[in-house]
């Protein structure tokens, strides 16, 4: 069986291009929902972006979706970009993102 923490395992490699940490590090990912069905194990992946208009977002979700897509159990993915609630990294980040973005 197929669990949240094991999609986030997965996720740690992917960075965000322009920042240089992870998407779970500047918490990025808002929700993962892992769902057993006839066709196996699907992973649905809320995320958010650190702004609406960010360049690579494509880029971002695609290796999220890869990455999930990677975890052992994994045979189904998608991938739910939202903004709501907007990101901010006060509230959304770890503490040590927030150390390497200079928030304190």
């Amino acid at each position: 069986m197929v669990h949240e923490s094991d999609i986030i395992d997965s996720l740690k490699d992917v960075e965000d291009p322009e920042m240089k940490l992870s998407v779970i590090e500047l918490g990025l990912i808002y929700g993962i929902r892992v769902e057993e069905n006839d066709d196996g194990t699907h992973a649905e992946i809320d995320m958010t972006l650190t702004s609406p208009g960010c360049p690579v977002a494509p880029e971002i979700m695609a290796a999220v979706h890869r990455s999930a897509l990677a975890t052992e159990g994994v045979e189904s993915v998608h991938v739910n970009l939202t903004f709501s609630p907007p990101w901010d990294p006060r509230v959304h980040a770890s503490e040590d993102a927030q150390m390497d973005l200079g928030i304190f």
